[in-house]
């Protein structure tokens, strides 16, 4: 596993924002586990969590893109961040762009936030998680929307690896198949397991032999394994 992969996994530990116990999904699965990005907060958290970003975009898609677009509302940090992040780790040079929940007439007007979209332009799309996908339904037309725009890739934090709302595939695999772009994960929930099973991490041991056993559980009845 990557260097930087860890230092994210036990970054999200140590951040409080990947917890295991027990925990009711939006969806109604009872899940040992949850993910919360709301809880980077602080400066030294966020330029963490754009670095990681960062390496990850550049690993899994390189660098020849335009803009990093975020999906209101928690997808609008992340874009800002990664775009700083790419400045100081690679020099690149990328505009930040996201979508407004509801149009503005005035003013700076119109759907989108930060820098217009327009023909030619080649877009990484940035999210914590997905799950249903319904973030990529409600923006990728707004994307498109603005002209000749491709779409170069996805990113999250965390792949969860589990079926996504078709019942069938993995999300990130169901966003791919549906709208045509690759997409990726800073880490999976295999990463997260293989780097902290019967580990200390932040001065406990996150996922002891009963966790990784809910864990198992879970993915027995909700695991999906990506496509090569």
């Amino acid at each position: 596993m990557e260097a930087y992969k860890r230092d994210f996994i036990e970054f999200m530990v140590e951040s409080h924002v990947l917890r295991f116990g027990e925990f009711t999904l939006k969806s109604g699965r009872k899940s040992p586990f949850f993910m919360n990005a709301g809880a980077y907060v602080t400066g030294d958290q966020l330029h963490r969590l754009g670095l990681a970003y960062a390496t990850a975009i550049h690993d899994s898609f390189g660098l020849d893109f335009d803009v990093v677009f975020g999906p209101a509302y928690k997808g609008i940090p992340l874009a800002v961040v990664t775009c700083m992040a790419l400045d100081e780790l690679y020099g690149k040079e990328a505009r930040y762009c996201s979508n407004r929940k509801e149009a503005k007439d005035h003013g700076d007007a119109g759907i989108l936030l930060g820098s217009p979209l327009a023909s030619g332009d080649r877009v990484v799309m940035v999210e914590d998680v997905t799950t249903s996908g319904k973030s990529i339904e409600e923006t990728y037309p707004i994307i498109k929307a603005q002209g000749d725009v491709e779409v170069v890739g996805l990113m999250v934090s965390l792949d969860r690896q589990e079926v996504g709302k078709g019942g069938t595939q993995c999300a990130l695999d169901e966003v791919s198949e549906r709208y045509g772009f690759p997409t990726a994960a800073i880490v999976t929930m295999n990463e997260v397991v293989e780097a902290l099973h019967a580990k200390p991490c932040a001065g406990e041991v996150v996922i002891d032999d009963a966790t990784k056993a809910a864990l198992d559980a879970y993915y027995e009845r909700y695991g999906a394994v990506r496509r090569p």
